[in-house]
């Protein structure tokens, strides 16, 4: 199997027409390159008869020309150019797609309705933790609508009618009038209550595509929002309704303007919104949440996938993405198992000896901090803290939405109190106050249990803690030499004794010892 590929992805959409680079490593995971995107609106060149117009040929393949020269550019070979709604609808996409090839030499694979709607679910199921919901893609020219559950696709359908299709048909102007919005809130309502699977089945639905994005950022930049992107956002029902308001009062011009929206979306923004809001009410659900990654990647995941089935896991999200983060800031997986199998030890105990209270939940937060302990010491040792924090809590991880990326960001960047305040003051009011504690107390414990870690060498195998008298002896089973554990242990020791309030007595077991 290989362990790097690189990969062009053309998406031909009805609004927009986009490359995509993608550079793949076996080790580090999925990364973007470049990305770059043209507002064709080809959607508009659909003629009355059906046909595309020439008009619209030509700059599809202007288009198309450009970025076969930045593909060169890259060095890609692997190309996948997918075309959906706008040439699908097009009664002359046959010759279409003839001409793409004759004269770019340009293979356009035609997406069925079906296929779209999978590669955005599988886009989906592979970056979010969410295990069961609606998802949404709204793009030009149609809208694709699935439901899974347990991350496996049990329905899908797509609807002829996009966010450019939709101000064709009931916008006059460049923004709805009130009148206007109940004609197409009427007709988009009528639409979806024809299928049966979403009525109140009360799941979460999930936004696919630039529209959803371009709402979450709108709502982020209305709020101050503290973390940056929309992949693993959520809002609720009266967000969107808020949200509506706010902008259906809003002038085109002054719309062009808004931050967080691209001036693109101006005259479609509140189409796709009223379209989210009402598949929310016939769904049954408050909950709205948003993703980053969609067709695109559902297509670039699949090209991996063939050639290397162990690539990504849609059932361990997180898991597979801090695998490739921790690699990408040289963590070996030896250190990393040996500090998680550590961190959960430690917790263990501390819960045997009622300094914790056990929780499922709390185990697995420790879990995935411990994952992603200090990756910040591979940019400067002396400022590790700092670097963690901002490189988990500034960059969308997959399988965590915003909360859960702040808690893990907290824990893994622990140094000490002050610093922990510092950090999680722009969040305090997305936290109660007895779990602010608990995430101090856990982030102290976390950075004592990598103190047994620090040679990298997996020297410790276990840890057990017993009362003894006043203090607490914490026994250390070793399996090799230990020094500069030794030497960190008793630095660190403090963390923990702060939170369980004793002192403690490190023993250091070396029977056995392989050295």
């Amino acid at each position: 199997m290989p362990t790097k590929m690189k990969t062009a992805i053309i998406d031909i959409g009805s609004n927009t027409v986009r490359l995509v680079i993608y550079d793949y490593d076996a080790r580090e995971g999925l990364h973007e390159l470049g990305n770059m995107k043209v507002v064709a609106r080809l959607r508009t060149h659909i003629l009355p008869t059906g046909e595309m117009t020439a008009e619209g040929i030509t700059l599809l393949e202007h288009i198309l020309r450009d970025f076969i020269e930045m593909i060169e550019d890259f060095g890609v070979t692997d190309v996948r150019a997918a075309a959906t709604a706008a040439i699908r609808q097009a009664a002359n996409r046959d010759e279409i797609i003839k001409r793409m090839s004759k004269k770019l030499g340009l293979k356009i694979d035609l997406l069925s309705e079906e296929q779209e709607a999978y590669y955005g679910f599988a886009g989906v199921a592979y970056s979010l933790a969410t295990p069961s919901a609606v998802t949404i893609d709204i793009g030009g020219g149609s809208t694709e609508i699935t439901l899974f559950k347990d991350k496996e696709l049990v329905h899908s359908h797509s609807f002829p009618f996009g966010t450019v299709s939709l101000k064709q048909m009931f916008v006059k102007g460049d923004v709805l009038s009130t009148n206007e919005q109940k004609q197409l809130n009427d007709y988009v309502r009528e639409q979806l209550s024809q299928i049966a699977w979403i009525k109140d089945c009360e799941l979460p639905v999930i936004g696919i595509g630039g529209s959803a994005r371009n709402i979450a950022q709108v709502h982020q930049q209305r709020q101050n929002y503290g973390l940056t992107g929309v992949h693993g956002y959520e809002m609720t029902a009266q967000d969107l309704r808020k949200l509506n308001d706010y902008l259906g009062n809003m002038t085109y011009d002054e719309l062009k303007q808004l931050d967080g929206l691209s001036s693109d979306r101006a005259d479609i923004i509140v189409p796709a919104l009223s379209v989210f809001r009402i598949l929310l009410s016939i769904v049954g659900t408050t909950r709205f949440q948003l993703t980053k990654k969609g067709l695109r990647e559902g297509l670039v995941m699949e090209r991996i996938l063939e050639k290397d089935p162990q690539a990504f896991d849609k059932y361990n999200v997180f898991d597979t993405h801090a695998k490739q983060l921790a690699a990408e800031y040289r963590r070996s997986d030896l250190e990393v198992e040996n500090l998680v199998h550590l961190a959960e030890r430690m917790y263990e105990e501390c819960c045997r000896l009622n300094f914790f209270t056990y929780q499922a939940a709390d185990k697995e937060l420790i879990r995935k901090a411990a994952k992603v302990f200090a990756i910040g010491e591979y940019i400067e040792l002396s400022s590790s803290s700092q670097h963690t924090f901002y490189l988990i809590a500034n960059q969308a991880i997959d399988g965590l939405n915003h909360v859960e990326r702040i808690k893990v960001a907290l824990l893994a960047s622990y140094k000490n109190k002050d610093y922990f305040s510092h950090f999680v003051e722009p969040f305090e009011s997305w936290l109660e106050e007895d779990e602010l504690h608990k995430l101090r107390d856990f982030g102290a414990m976390l950075k004592f249990v990598y103190a047994f870690t620090i040679s990298k060498r997996g020297v410790v195998q276990d840890l057990v803690m017993t009362h003894s008298g006043d203090c607490v002896t914490l026994t250390v089973q070793l399996q090799k030499n230990a020094a500069a554990e030794k030497y960190q242990a008793e630095r660190h020791k403090k963390h923990l004794e702060r939170v369980i309030k004793e002192d403690i007595i490190i023993q250091f077991n070396e029977e056995g010892l392989n050295k």
